[in-house]
């Protein structure tokens, strides 16, 4: 017998820190871990910061590179609800691709409501770009939560990004990516976001159709809010039926704050998911 199922509270759907255990930890847990590997690779002259992709005062990305010669360009988008955080958060998650051969950029963007959702969508892109002619090789798009609506986003047909990077984006990682904004409208934060139908129509991925070619896996964490599992799941399954290769990863013992540790460790199955083309 099916149960039927519905959301009367949608600002609760998308709560995460009041829905986990010692929630409150976070952001600042990750700018602990991050500041010191931040320091430690300028130390060691593998640190670029604050590299400009726009005239905007947070059009700046910061690029890390491996001890030897590059085999490419991992690109990590943060998250935030398209409304706080920015690069300086995440430094330490380069760790697992720096040690693959990688080098890692990680961009901030202009947040809402000094920009619509659409405007980070091409600032994204553009810092996608500026990354791209510094590193030569494939891509490997990546982002958390709102960042895995921004890195998913650069692979649909409709990108701002310019084909001559679309094309070396190998694959892409969505970290308990939002794909579907519609449900985002009825939050309290869209009094801040000011989206509305026609742009959740344009830029939601589950709403348009990848670039030929996509391979992406969408990863969440096992305890996540059920609307972050059903988000998961959904952009895997729609894009599998519109010829991308797609698939759709719950971990175990991860809640939203949590699951993106994956990305630290060289040889953790997120990363294998990613860089590990089955052919």
């Amino acid at each position: 017998m099916a149960l039927e199922r519905y959301i009367t509270d949608w600002d609760d759907a998308y709560a995460n820190a009041s829905n986990i255990p010692g929630g409150d930890r976070w952001p600042q847990a990750w700018a602990d871990a991050a500041s010191p590997f931040r320091e430690a690779m300028l130390a060691a002259g593998r640190a670029e910061l604050d590299i400009a992709y726009g005239k905007g005062p947070r059009n700046r990305f910061d690029l890390f590179t491996p001890e030897d010669a590059p085999r490419g360009l991992f690109i990590f988008i943060h998250g935030g609800f398209w409304l706080r955080l920015d690069k300086s958060f995440w430094s330490h998650l380069a760790e697992g691709a720096l040690a693959r051969g990688m080098a890692v950029a990680l961009p901030s963007y202009t947040l809402c409501p000094q920009i619509r959702i659409a405007g980070i969508v091409e600032e994204i892109a553009r810092a996608v770009e500026t990354a791209a002619r510094r590193i030569d090789g494939p891509i490997w798009l990546s982002g958390h939560s709102a960042g895995g609506h921004l890195a998913t986003r650069m692979v649909t047909k409709t990108t701002p990004l310019a084909e001559s990077v679309g094309r070396r984006v190998k694959a892409v990682l969505s970290v308990s990516g939002v794909h579907d904004l519609r449900p985002i409208m009825r939050t309290g934060m869209n009094g801040q976001l000011h989206l509305d139908e026609a742009e959740a129509a344009t830029e939601s991925p589950a709403l348009l159709t990848p670039r030929p070619g996509t391979r992406l896996i969408c990863w969440v964490g096992a305890g996540e809010r059920a609307e972050f599992i059903r988000q998961n799941a959904l952009l895997a399954n729609i894009w599998l039926g519109l010829g991308a290769r797609t698939v759709a990863i719950e971990e175990p013992d991860r809640h939203h704050f949590d699951v993106i540790d994956g990305l630290k460790s060289p040889h953790h199955p997120m990363l294998d998911a990613l860089l590990t083309d089955p052919g």
